[in-house]
């Protein structure tokens, strides 16, 4: 099965979003730089970043085949109009499907109902195993990586500090502490650093 990575944006003290959803400056490196490239062949205005924040991205994801979100983002985004972000399936992990969207029986989405590892499981099927699963950070990435189900968590950290909002991490639940190793790779853009960590 293909890898499944867990990642997002996220201010430097650890949110994806702020209370409100609203996302403050975390996306402003998309457009500060010269190298231009897409997530995926959909993708209408292509990112402006450093040549090191393009090459770490492409490197880091070089085909996507499913991504697994939540509900929340879900309904924020409408689902982004039934045309996934990245890779060419999404998954939705969610109590009660969504009644009347509008995009339901044309938009290659599929709701889960049986929890986060199914939906991971169900899209680790689709994706097979030359291609990347790529989970999101938040509340579903928390779990996910609780249950041990990510491999990598791919971190974009802008200089920013909101105080209080989303954490990247989610409801990553009680227990033992989940202690990783240094990090594979660091690469410096203008105003965001990746990181990549593997999961043992």
């Amino acid at each position: 099965m293909g890898r499944v990575k867990m990642g997002a944006v996220v201010s430097l003290d650890g949110f994806i979003a702020r209370d409100d959803d609203t996302v403050g400056p975390l996306f402003d490196w998309f457009g500060n730089g010269d190298a231009e490239w897409r997530w995926s062949p959909r993708q209408d205005e292509p990112c402006r970043t450093t040549l090191a924040s393009k090459y770490f991205v492409q490197s880091v994801y070089p085909n996507i085949g499913a991504v697994v979100i939540g509900r929340r983002l879900f309904d924020l985004t409408d689902g982004w109009g039934g045309v996934p972000p990245a890779g060419e399936h999404v998954f939705v992990v969610t109590h009660t499907p969504p009644a009347g969207w509008k995009h339901t029986d044309t938009a290659p989405f599929t709701f889960v109902t049986g929890g986060v590892a199914a939906a991971i499981e169900q899209a680790q099927e689709l994706a097979g195993p030359d291609r990347i699963v790529d989970v999101a950070a938040g509340q579903i990435g928390g779990q996910a990586l609780r249950l041990g189900l990510i491999e990598q968590i791919v971190l974009h950290v802008v200089p920013v500090v909101f105080g209080s909002g989303r954490p990247f991490f989610g409801g990553a639940g009680t227990g033992d502490p989940i202690t990783l190793g240094n990090p594979s790779r660091i690469v410096q853009g203008d105003r965001v650093t990746h990181l990549l960590y593997d999961v043992a």
